[in-house]
């Protein structure tokens, strides 16, 4: 290699590791960390709200908002008096939960735990059940997820995709649009490493229409402000007859 190409290659090299360090640093402030976690509800929050939960100011949130949108993470939208907040997109959202799946299960000296009984509870509560942006996650994801794989509706053996019979079950039992979802820009069926779980649950296109039919059909409802959700009891009998699934000792 001459030492023209060397200095490409460092340059380029030099390039891609500034990208990653102005990336990196878009996230290394608990309350923009805190702000991206909440938005993954796949909701838009008012600026307002995101302060009220990462416990700022709203002068401070606003700035915070202003880094996240510069740097793409998420966007903002104005719709009257109101200014409101979303991920960018659902690779930001991706991005944001592997991140969370590479971070440390045992708390760091120094990093404080959870800060009252709520906090245990809300924490407790997403690890049963959530939303993954536009997906199911949580231990709820990660056994439907599971019962399709074993259904024969979904092959991770080669990958991760969902079966011909995958496909018309989405569509017979869950009234998904199948031609819709097979023509999506992104891909139909992705594995999504569950951070609670430390096992893959159903993302991608898939995911999300099932996640998007249980909300329609009733058979989930969220858990106040945060993106847990419950499982209701026509949800209950749902995935007993559908997969198989049965929630009744996670009192889900």
């Amino acid at each position: 290699m001459s030492a023209g190409a060397d200095r490409s290659a460092g340059h380029d090299e030099a390039v891609t590791a500034t990208q990653l360090w102005e990336l990196a640093g878009l996230l290394a402030d608990r309350s923009r960390a805190a702000f991206c976690l909440a938005l993954l509800d796949g909701r838009c929050w008012t600026v307002g709200e995101l302060a009220r939960h990462a416990e700022i100011g709203p002068s401070t949130a606003s700035e915070h908002v202003a880094t996240l949108v510069a740097g793409g993470i998420v966007s903002s939208i104005r719709q009257g008096r109101h200014r409101y907040v979303r991920l960018a997109d659902a690779g930001a959202a991706q991005l944001i939960e592997d991140l969370v799946g590479y971070a440390p299960q045992v708390p760091l000296p120094g990093s404080p735990g959870p800060r009252s009984l709520r906090a245990a509870s809300s924490a407790t509560a997403l690890a049963r059940a959530r939303t993954c942006y536009d997906h199911l996650a949580g231990r709820l994801g990660a056994r439907i997820t599971d019962a399709m794989t074993g259904a024969g509706l979904l092959d991770q053996a080669a990958g991760f995709a969902v079966t011909p019979a995958g496909l018309a079950w989405l569509e017979s039992e869950l009234g998904v649009d199948v031609t819709a979802l097979t023509a999506a820009r992104r891909p139909v069926a992705r594995s999504c490493l569950d951070w609670t779980e430390r096992r893959p649950h159903l993302g991608g296109a898939a995911g999300a229409a099932v996640c998007e039919r249980f909300f329609a059909h009733g058979w989930i409802v969220r858990v106040g402000s945060a993106r847990a959700v419950r499982v209701t009891a026509a949800g209950q009998q749902a995935l007993l007859r559908l997969l198989r699934v049965d929630l009744t000792a996670d009192a889900a």
